[in-house]
């Protein structure tokens, strides 16, 4: 890692929530003067070996962690950051998610991390990412996860390729399995969307985030009555206070088939109010829907999965499941010539892995 400058630096200690602003613009006038960082910092009331970390650390831009080799960042979120790391003792690689300092001084997302981390250790299914539990080094909170090799569908989306109908129903039918389990052990995803679900380099999809995820018939708190991503909320959920449920991830599933297949989102707005608006209010239409070679099932099954009525929507993952299977048996029957008939495979290698 190139080491930052001492005005760089500063600027990463004010982001991390380690250096209050007002204090941090005084050291940057200083610092112009020709001052050392370090002598500022350890006047501030710092000790040395705090300074020497951070400096060391770029500021936990590559954080420490006892008896593990970090070898690269993964991916950034807005509490925590995700690395490819080396369990010494084992020598496997993994994944560790690092809360953030900001995040580990807020209380609330502090316990919401370690929820989401035990709730994934204990559970087991091949379609979602392992999880190796939750730990604590010094100030800093990580959880161990398993390292999957490949991109997110919307890296993939992003790469400018939209999937072909069949290959987004695998998609589709796979996820739906996933949530199908998380069900029947109670659990609500709650943030079903292309850039919590991965395409391994074999071609196997996995879940990878349960951030929101919480017991079903569970109700909305008031501060956080909106929960998820607010482009893949259902009508209930962007109307705020909606318990969790199930249809209500069907909906999000339905916005991620038509996102995969269309290539953009149903509801776009710069203004995040103004989506809630229209999931709430304006009816499924796309032009690419009818303009395109697709069969009239992925009408049939967006229309139904995105019901504005959660009553009008597939009760049941097993209903969802039983009606998607079928249509991919009748792909595989026919020769659809410009059709792939196997799930999509991300093109070259990625250095975006999990």
């Amino acid at each position: 890692m190139t080491q930052p400058t001492d005005l760089q630096l500063l600027v990463r200690l004010v982001h991390c929530g380690h250096i209050e602003e007002q204090p941090a613009k005084q050291m940057a006038q200083r610092l112009q003067a020709g001052e050392e960082l370090d002598e500022l910092l350890i006047e501030s009331g710092h000790e040395s070996e705090w300074v020497e970390r951070m400096r060391r650390t770029g500021a936990f831009e590559t954080p420490e962690i006892p008896g593990y080799e970090i070898l690269g960042r993964l991916g950034t979120g807005g509490t925590a950051d995700v690395f490819r790391a080396r369990d010494k003792r084992s020598q496997q690689q993994l994944a560790l998610k690092v809360l953030n300092r900001k995040s580990t001084l807020h209380a609330p997302t502090r316990k919401s991390f370690i929820k989401e981390a035990q709730l994934l250790e204990g559970l087991k299914h091949s379609g979602l990412v392992g999880g190796k539990g939750v730990a604590k080094s010094g100030e800093t909170f990580f959880s161990r996860m398993e390292l999957i090799e490949g991109k997110t569908l919307l890296e993939i989306l992003d790469d400018g390729a939209a999937l072909e109908e069949a290959a987004a129903l695998r998609v589709v039918l796979d996820v739906s399995e996933v949530l199908r389990y998380l069900h029947e052990e109670g659990v609500i995803h709650r943030d079903v969307k292309p850039g919590n679900i991965m395409l391994s380099h074999e071609g196997r999809i996995k879940l990878i985030d349960l951030g929101f995820a919480a017991r079903e018939h569970s109700a909305a708190a008031s501060e956080d009555s909106a929960v998820g991503t607010v482009a893949y909320l259902s009508p209930e959920q962007a109307r705020g206070g909606a318990e969790a449920d199930l249809r209500s991830d069907i909906y999000s599933l339905g916005v991620t088939l038509f996102q995969l297949v269309v290539g953009r989102l149903p509801f776009e707005s710069s203004d995040d109010r103004e989506v809630l608006r229209m999931q709430i209010m304006d009816s499924l239409s796309s032009p690419e829907l009818k303009g395109r070679n697709f069969t009239p099932h992925l009408n049939y099954f967006l229309s139904k999965m995105m019901a504005k009525d959660k009553q009008e929507r597939y009760q049941s993952w097993p209903e969802l499941v039983e009606d998607i299977g079928g249509k991919l048996e009748g792909f595989a029957g026919l020769d659809y010539g410009h059709r792939r008939k196997s799930r999509p495979r991300s093109r070259g290698k990625s250095d975006g892995s999990r």
